[in-house]
C-alpha cells in the first residue's frame, strides 16, 4: 500500500527540504512533490510505495531536523487501496507546452489539427504533463526537435511514459523509456499502446544506465531525464558516456536554487549549459555536446 510523508513549511524551508531529500542517499529515489497550499505555507510530499522503515523514517527526520529544527516532523499516513493518482487527476485539463496537447480520454475533441497530441489515462505512475517540470520538458523538447534531427533518444526516470512519446510521436524516432518501479515502465508501455507507438518505445525497468540495452540502443541523440538533482549529478558521466556527439540533454526535476550545483556537474563532463526554463518554481536545463 502506498505511504505518504508530509509535513509543512515556508516557501524557503521547504525548497530547501526537496533539496536536502534529493541529496540523502536513503531517500533520493523517491518521488516528491512540492506545492504552496496557502501564502507561505508550502507542502513537502514524499511518497514510498509501502511503509517507510525505521531508516526511511530516521532520514526524513534528520531532514527536517536539518532544515527546520528539531520539532518538525513529517506525518505519515497510508493511502486508501484505490487507484488515487487516477483520482488526482479526475477533471484536470488538458496541458499545452509547445506543439504538444497532453490529455484524457474526455478531451480527445480538443485536439486542434496542428496539435501533437498524447493521450494519457489516470494511472499509477507519475508524469501527466500538469506538474511543471514536466510541461517544462515538453517545452525543452519541442525545441530541440525544432532546431535538430533526433534519431534516437533515452528518456530517463519515464513515469508514465509521456516524454517518450512526445519524442517519438515528433520525430518519428525509437525511444528508449527507463525507470526504476516497474509500475511506471508498465504504465509507459499502456500508454505508448494508446498513442499508436509501442513500436518505438522500448520500456526498461533499470536502475542507472549500467544495463546493456542503454549501449545497445545508444548512443542518444537526446536524453531526457526529470528525476531530482541528487541522482542527476550521480548519472552525469554515464549519460555523457551514452550522449552522441552534438547530442542534447534536458534534465529536470530541479529546483532553482540547484542550478549552480547541475551546471558544475555537466560542464565538468564537457557539455555547454544551452538554455533554461523556470515554471511553478521548478528548473528544467539543456544541455549540447559538441559535435
Amino acid at each position: 500500500m502506498t505511504h505518504t510523508a508530509t509535513l509543512v513549511a515556508s516557501e524557503q524551508e521547504a525548497r530547501a527540504l526537496v533539496d536536502r531529500i534529493g541529496e540523502d542517499a536513503i531517500l533520493y529515489e523517491r518521488s516528491v512533490d512540492l506545492s504552496e497550499i496557502d501564502p507561505d505555507h508550502w507542502q513537502v510530499l514524499v511518497y514510498f510505495e509501502e511503509a517507510p522503515g525505521a531508516a526511511e523514517r530516521k532520514a526524513l527526520a534528520t531532514a527536517a531536523a536539518g532544515i527546520i529544527g528539531t520539532k518538525a516532523a513529517f506525518a505519515i499516513a497510508a493511502l486508501p487501496d484505490q487507484n488515487w493518482v487516477a483520482r488526482s487527476l479526475e477533471g484536470l485539463k488538458p496541458v499545452r507546452a509547445g506543439r504538444f496537447l497532453v490529455h484524457g480520454r474526455h478531451d480527445r475533441a480538443r485536439v486542434r489539427e496542428n496539435d501533437i497530441a498524447i493521450e494519457v489515462e489516470a494511472g499509477e505512475a507519475f508524469g501527466t504533463g500538469h506538474h511543471g517540470t514536466t510541461a517544462a520538458c515538453l517545452i525543452a523538447i519541442d525545441r530541440v526537435l525544432r532546431s535538430r534531427p533526433v534519431r534516437n533518444a533515452l528518456d530517463l526516470g519515464t513515469g508514465t511514459g509521456v516524454l517518450a512519446i512526445a519524442i517519438t510521436r515528433a520525430a518519428k524516432a525509437p525511444v528508449v523509456a527507463s525507470d526504476i518501479d516497474a509500475v511506471a515502465t508498465r504504465i509507459a508501455e499502456e500508454n505508448a499502446r494508446l498513442n499508436g507507438v509501442a513500436g518505438l518505445v522500448h520500456a526498461v525497468t533499470a536502475p542507472g544506465l549500467s544495463k546493456s540495452v542503454f549501449a545497445d540502443a545508444g548512443p542518444f541523440d537526446l536524453i531526457v531525464a526529470n528525476i531530482l538533482a541528487g541522482p542527476l549529478v550521480m548519472l552525469a558521466p554515464a549519460i555523457r558516456r551514452h550522449l552522441a556527439p552534438g547530442g542534447t540533454v534536458i534534465l529536470s526535476g530541479l529546483l532553482v536554487s540547484q542550478r549552480a550545483r547541475i551546471v558544475a556537474a555537466y560542464r565538468a563532463q564537457g557539455l555547454r549549459l544551452a538554455g533554461g526554463i523556470e515554471r511553478e518554481g521548478w528548473l528544467t536545463l539543456t544541455f549540447r555536446r559538441a559535435s
